[in-house]
């Protein structure tokens, strides 16, 4: 059997930094390293072999424009100072989501790190980048119709930017919904809805996540 795939909503950076008295950009700046810690833990740890991480959303541009960019900004630098990241943890980085939307420069960088990961096998981090649940199986059923293909879930699935169903969904801060996240994959999944803010997000926290998971039973809508 295969490893775990955990989906986390990294919600929270804004109100943190506000909290501390600093700018929301301070906040997702902060959540940047929490993304490291938690994909370097994630990746040494046996029971998880998929880590997928929300990180810009399809309705994320109706944001300031200041904050916007900075994000924007902030995606790039990551991508670009990450490689040695990935490469000593064994992490394969996919990105998913319409990534046409950003700068060629992005798409370069999304691309080059993609690349040089793709042969990594001890983590797959799937990083959700203007992506949204409701544009994603859009463009899904788009390619089926052009291909000419029977419509089936099967034939949905296979043509979504992430094919495999999710385990594990965290979402940190408070709030108790899924914002347009992973829609399809979510179906069974195990919800988990935190307090914690993510700069606050430890490694203990996601294990403690874990060892929950294994003491629920799944039933996938059948009885046992």
């Amino acid at each position: 059997m295969s490893g775990l795939h955990i989906a986390i909503i990294m919600d929270g950076n804004g109100r943190w930094a506000t909290s501390q008295g600093k700018k929301r950009v301070d906040g997702h700046r902060a959540g940047s390293e929490v993304v490291r810690t938690i994909t370097t833990y994630a990746s040494k740890n046996s029971e998880i072999d998929e880590l997928t991480l929300y990180a810009f959303s399809t309705e994320n541009w109706k944001r300031p424009k200041l904050e916007v960019n900075f994000l924007m900004e902030l995606l790039s630098k990551y991508l670009d100072s990450e490689l040695e990241t990935y490469l000593k943890n064994g992490v394969r980085f996919r990105p998913i989501g319409d990534v046409s939307k950003f700068t060629k420069r992005l798409q370069k960088s999304i691309k080059n790190l993609e690349e040089k990961t793709a042969h990594l096998t001890d983590l797959t981090q799937n990083l959700a980048l203007n992506y949204g649940g409701k544009d994603e199986i859009v463009r899904s059923v788009k390619s089926l119709i052009s291909s000419g293909d029977e419509v089936t879930e099967e034939s949905i699935e296979k043509r979504l930017d992430l094919p495999r169903p999710v385990d594990i969904l965290i979402r940190t801060g408070g709030d108790k919904r899924i914002s347009n996240f992973l829609l399809w994959q979510l179906s069974y999944a195990e919800l988990f809805f935190l307090d914690k803010l993510w700069p606050d997000f430890k490694s203990e926290d996601l294990q403690k996540v874990v060892d929950e998971f294994k003491g629920r039973e799944r039933r996938f809508g059948g009885l046992k």
